[in-house]
C-alpha cells in the first residue's frame, strides 16, 4: 500500500500565524505549501520549503484564487486563461524557492473554493489542467469528479485524495468552511481506517459513500492538527502493516 499524508501548510502571512507546520511536519510526506493568494508570503514560503527539506518531505504548490482577506474560501468568478494565469504565476513564485533550495517541485493541489469550483466547473478544471501541463507533475483532486475526468482526459498524473479532518455532503462533496475546527484524532484515524480498507465512509449526514484514496489529506490549520497528524499516521502504518 502506497498510501501517502499530504497537508496543507506554509500559510501564515506576516505576523499572522496560521497553524503548526514544525509540529506536523514529522508526520507527513508531502507539504502542499500556499503561494501567495490565499496565504503565505516570501519568507513564510522560504521557510517552509527548508522545513520540508530538512524533513524529507516533498513539495507541492497549493495555489488559490486572489482571496487573502477570505483565504481562497469564497468563490470568484474568474474565465480559463485569467484563471490559468493566476495558477502559474503563484507556483512559479514557489518553483523559485524550491530551485534555490535544490528541490523539485512534486505536485499541485488547488487551494479551497478553487478546489470545489474546479470538481464541478469544467472551465476551472481545464485552467487548473492547462497550468499543470506546464509542470507535468501530478495533481490531487476529489475522485469521480472534474478533478478525475477532466485531469486524466488531458493526460496528466491524477491522484484521489481523501480528506481526514473535513466532512463530505450527501453527494460526496467537500465541504469548505471558512474556518476548521477540532477534530477527533481518534474519528480522523478510523475513517480512513474505513475509507484506505473499504472504499466506503458516511457523508455528514449519515448516508453512504464511495470513496478512493491514494493520498491523505490533514491541515495544518487545524487546531488539534499535530494529534490529527499522529493518528492518521499510526492508521495508515496499521494498514500497511495488516
Amino acid at each position: 500500500m502506497s498510501v501517502e499524508i499530504n497537508c496543507d501548510m506554509g500559510e501564515s502571512f506576516g505576523l499572522y500565524k496560521m497553524g503548526d507546520d514544525e509540529g506536523v511536519m514529522p508526520y507527513i510526506s508531502l507539504a502542499n505549501v500556499a503561494c501567495g493568494f490565499h496565504g503565505s508570503d516570501p519568507n513564510h514560503m522560504r521557510r517552509t520549503v527548508e522545513l520540508a527539506k530538512e524533513h524529507g518531505v516533498k513539495v507541492g504548490a497549493h495555489f488559490s484564487l486572489p482571496d487573502l482577506a477570505g483565504f481562497g474560501r469564497r468563490e470568484m468568478k474568474i474565465d480559463r486563461e485569467e484563471m490559468t494565469n493566476i495558477i502559474l504565476y503563484q507556483i512559479g513564485a514557489l518553483k523559485a524557492f524550491l530551485d534555490m533550495a535544490g528541490m523539485s517541485l512534486s505536485h499541485l493541489k488547488p487551494h479551497g473554493a478553487l478546489y470545489g469550483m474546479a470538481a464541478r466547473m469544467e472551465h476551472i478544471a481545464h485552467a487548473v489542467a492547462d497550468a499543470a501541463d506546464v509542470y507535468k507533475v501530478p495533481v490531487l483532486g476529489l475522485a469521480n469528479t472534474l478533478h478525475e475526468e477532466i485531469y486524466t482526459a488531458r493526460g496528466l498524473d491524477f491522484q484521489a485524495e481523501f480528506f481526514a479532518d473535513l466532512d463530505y455532503d450527501d453527494n460526496g462533496g467537500l465541504i469548505i468552511t471558512r474556518e476548521h475546527h477540532a477534530v477527533d484524532p481518534a474519528f480522523a484515524a478510523n475513517r480512513v481506517i474505513d475509507a484506505v480498507s473499504t472504499g466506503k465512509i458516511t457523508s455528514i449526514n449519515g448516508k453512504p459513500l464511495t470513496v478512493r484514496v491514494e493520498t491523505i489529506c490533514i491541515h495544518s490549520d487545524t487546531p488539534n492538527a499535530i494529534e490529527i497528524a499522529k493518528a492518521v499516521q499510526n492508521a495508515v502504518a496499521d494498514l500497511k502493516a495488516a
